[in-house]
């Protein structure tokens, strides 16, 4: 029974952290990286549709992208969405495909990007601990209702903990590494 709740919550907890590291893909460094546009939503044929599931993208150079629209009556969509959204860049759409060259981030844009990197993580842990708080309860019900003992509960907690310190660990780990990476000129 313990087994079983901990393993769920080790699921859960790993999923809490890949979310938050896909959130951290999703703020730009200094490099082109397709998983910037990964929330930008272009409308087309009037329903508002993911970026990535309407073109292709290439790197060429470290601050350059190339997106390749699989429908090119899209093309203008495309570029409209990109043209709207927070990244900061100026598409050039040359008919076929859609040039964006990503400017030199600024030292003050550099901060901003790790406070909102800085939320992301803080997210993380949250859904780390609200995780944990459900787990923890699920185990004193357990005791509770006599289906398991207190050492057996108590032992079950010590694991949870130890996991859980374990899972916020890893995302402070992936937050140095973003904040080494976006502060790196």
């Amino acid at each position: 029974m313990i087994d079983s709740e901990l393993k769920d919550a080790r699921g859960r907890m790993d999923g809490a952290v890949e979310a938050t590291q896909e959130n951290f893909g999703s703020v730009r460094t200094g490099r082109a990286n397709p998983q910037l546009f990964a929330n930008i939503m272009v409308e087309y044929y009037g329903v508002p549709t993911p970026l990535q599931q309407l073109a292709s993208f290439q790197v060429p150079e470290a601050r350059t992208l190339l997106i390749s629209p699989f429908d090119q009556s899209a093309l203008g969509n495309i570029e409209t969405a990109l043209r709207n959204s927070d990244i900061g860049a100026n598409p050039a759409n040359d008919g076929n495909v859609i040039r964006v060259v990503l400017p030199e981030l600024t030292e003050e844009r550099r901060r901003d990007y790790v406070k909102i990197v800085r939320g992301y993580a803080e997210d993380g842990k949250v859904s780390i601990r609200n995780v944990r708080r459900r787990t923890k309860d699920t185990l004193e019900k357990f005791q509770k209702d006599g289906d398991l003992g207190e050492d057996e509960v108590r032992a079950g907690l010590a694991e949870l903990d130890e996991l859980t310190k374990k899972k916020t660990d890893e995302i402070d780990t992936l937050l140095a590494a973003k904040e080494k990476d976006l502060m790196e000129v």
